[in-house]
């Protein structure tokens, strides 16, 4: 490890510093060896610091090599997002379906000129010290133990939302990130979408004055999951490897390739699917973090099929400052407030602001509309972040610990529906009080030698 790596290391030096300091012959040192995370010690205390931030490296830098593991569905357009952003590579594409990686694997190599290495197991991944950087796009409950297994393997990661799968592997991601230097960014692009940070900044900035509440939503017309049949695995297919972590339960004809997100043992619902987007430009919002209360309240209403998570779901987030989040989730019905099927609302004492697509409305105490903003979406900016914050070392715009305080949210949200209570909790870090049925919520059961270890 180089002079340069030591001394940021160990005196934990600003990001202008880091930047000044290094050299252009240390940047692969820089990738490999460690990384020096700017207040990497401490949790962000604000949703103002949360994108203090916010500026990409014009430069390119180094090239900067990647794995890919999940490519059946967001993470086919990753690749081709990552290899969009310049001086990148896709070096391999790992699938437990054979017929995806195949798929995705010639897209890769058309685009690159260079062909990808294709696996079934990402642990391969870890085991090339030529990788840079693991993305986590499989199915949530992957998304920590890929993740923690990833910072061990000393690689920076970029994980699909939500960041973990239950509150105990988020804690543990946060862990694996700071021992071992590892830049780790979720995807919610939405913190990186220059209409909603003008958004949010407009809000702490007083536009609509004292916020106090925020309101989301999702809305879509899902069709029923109907009954799965017990059949044998489909060749294409290692089903064991892709519960990995998970139980091992019989396969099902009506679960892969999405359907997942509505059992327990693999997804969390609606709320950690598309809720935590919504959930986290709130909380940036408001400007809280961990909540004193949660409640919610819903069911399966909608279709008499294997869904196990709900179809009609409420939640509202109480939080110390004397501020609320709310989230109705509609999976059945697509028409939601203000005519759309997402968006989140910000309630303040002298207005509001209506966050929709990728910009916003402004309107004033008597609901006159005052202004507007909007700007790019999609994913480019966000994993031009990413890579600059792998390049540079600076916490990203959506680095674990936002990532997990937000899914934190969806998390305590889904418990609080299990377990038909409500859920005071600490508001120092989001556990759980004197609620022993929600509190065997907090981890999980895992399949042997799948326990994730920090």
């Amino acid at each position: 490890m180089s002079e340069f790596i030591r001394k940021t290391e160990s005196r934990m030096d600003s990001v202008a510093a880091i930047r000044s300091k290094q050299q252009a012959n240390d940047r692969r040192l820089f990738l490999k060896s460690g990384i020096a995370l700017a207040a990497a010690g401490s949790m962000t205390s604000s949703a103002q610091a949360d994108e203090t931030e916010n500026q990409v490296n014009d430069s390119p830098g180094e090239r900067v090599v990647m794995g890919i593991m999940g490519v059946n569905g967001r993470g086919s357009a990753i690749a081709r997002g990552m290899m969009a952003a310049g001086n990148t590579e896709v070096a391999y594409v790992c699938d437990v379906d054979t017929r995806a990686a195949g798929r995705v694997s010639q897209l890769v190599g058309e685009v690159q000129k260079k062909d990808p290495k294709v696996v079934g197991d990402f642990r391969r991944i870890l085991d090339d010290t030529g990788v840079d950087v693991l993305v986590v796009a499989a199915p949530n409950h992957w998304h920590a133990p890929a993740t923690i297994l990833g910072c061990s393997a000393g690689k920076h990661v970029y994980v699909e939302k939500p960041c973990s799968h239950t509150p105990e592997e988020g804690e543990m991601a946060v862990a694996a990130a700071r021992k071992n230097k590892r830049i780790v960014q979720m995807g919610t692009q939405r913190r990186s979408w220059p209409g909603i940070v003008e958004a949010v900044q407009r809000i702490h900035d007083g536009a609509i004055g004292k916020v106090l509440y925020s309101r989301t939503w999702y809305n879509n017309r899902r069709p029923s999951i109907g009954v799965g049949k017990a059949t044998s695995v489909p060749d294409w297919l290692d089903w064991r490897l892709w519960q990995g972590p998970a139980p091992d339960r019989p396969f099902k004809d009506n679960v892969v390739h999405y359907n997942w997100h509505w059992h327990w043992d693999w997804g969390n619902g609606e709320l950690g699917n598309n809720g935590v987007h919504g959930i986290d430009v709130a909380r940036w919002g408001l400007g809280v973090n961990y909540p004193n209360r949660v409640t919610a309240g819903g069911g399966k209403y909608r279709h008499d099929d294997d869904q196990e998570t709900p179809d009609t779901l409420m939640v509202t987030m109480d939080f110390p400052e004397g501020k609320s989040i709310t989230w109705e989730g509609l999976s059945w019905s697509p028409l939601g407030p203000h005519d759309s099927g997402f968006g989140i609302s910000f309630h303040g004492s002298e207005g509001s602001l209506v966050q929709q697509g990728t910009g916003y409305v402004m309107y004033d105490m008597k609901g006159k509309e005052i202004t507007t903003g909007n700007g790019a979406g999609g994913d480019k900016d966000h994993f031009a972040d990413f890579l600059d914050g792998v390049r540079t070392g600076r916490l990203t715009n959506a680095d674990i610990e936002i990532a997990h305080k937000s899914t934190l949210l969806c998390h305590l949200g889904n418990i609080a529906y299990r377990t038909g209570s409500v859920l005071n909790t600490d508001s120092d870090n989001g556990h759980i009080k004197d609620n022993p049925a929600a509190q065997a919520l907090w981890g999980r059961e895992y399949a042997a030698g799948w326990e994730p270890k920090v």
